[in-house]
């Protein structure tokens, strides 16, 4: 009896542990404890972890979160053609640690939001005007890596998941626009070609010939053609 009390003495204590320091860390982030915490940028003493500095409550105004001008067209005329309008933290300081921003991409016909990621956001996407032929690539467990497409018209919905490289194409013969939402108040970007033939100082010609199984003319000629998009 006393050798039965005991193990269940011990399995009660394994159970409280568990209770108290596993489960709290499959939890979400904690919620803000104010009602806002309007970015002022950095300043000369001081350090953060994440978001920015918070400015005086009692400095706030409206206009903190307040961005005028996601009516107007973004300027396609570029390689691409394409031209992403961002609506973050870097333009409404408001959002600093709301966890969600949002952004207009306007498309040329042919235009293309070339393949990129949002290594801090998941993004969802609405198609204002246009048609477009979207998609995003699953990581490669198991060395698969799945393309997801689909071809969106005027109200239809489609959802990147965080990190996975995805794109936008315009496949009609007029201009097309869409709003995208996402879930960090800065998602980041990392457009691929850009990042990896583009990059300062560039990457080792060696380096790129082996990944990408071509010989080293090719790839400086790449290095050459990248192109910096203005978002």
């Amino acid at each position: 009896m006393r050798s039965n009390t005991s193990y269940l003495l011990f399995l009660g204590q394994v159970l409280v542990f568990l209770a108290l320091f596993c489960f709290p860390a499959l939890g979400s982030d904690p919620s803000p404890l104010q009602d806002f915490c309007v970015a002022i940028g950095n300043t000369n003493n001081g350090v953060f972890v994440n978001g920015l500095f918070c400015k005086d409550p009692k400095l706030v105004t409206a206009d903190d979160f307040f961005l005028p001008g996601l009516n107007v067209a973004g300027i396609t005329d570029n390689p691409l053609g394409s031209n992403v309008t961002a609506a973050n933290v870097a333009q409404i300081p408001g959002l600093n640690t709301l966890g969600i921003s949002m952004a207009r991409i306007d498309f040329a016909p042919n235009g293309l939001n070339a393949p990129h990621t949002h290594p801090r956001a998941t993004e969802i996407l609405v198609v204002m005007e246009g048609t477009l032929y979207v998609g995003f690539v699953t990581s490669n467990m198991g060395n698969v890596n799945k393309l997801f497409t689909k071809v969106l018209n005027k109200g239809d919905v489609f959802v990147f998941p965080v990190g996975l490289i995805h794109f936008q194409f315009n496949m009609g013969k007029t201009d097309a626009v869409a709003i995208a939402a996402l879930s960090s108040q800065n998602p980041g970007t990392i457009t691929i070609g850009n990042a990896v033939f583009g990059s300062t100082p560039p990457i080792d010609d060696n380096v790129l010939a082996k990944a990408f199984q071509i010989d080293n003319k090719l790839v400086d000629f790449l290095q050459s053609r990248f192109w910096m998009p203005s978002n």
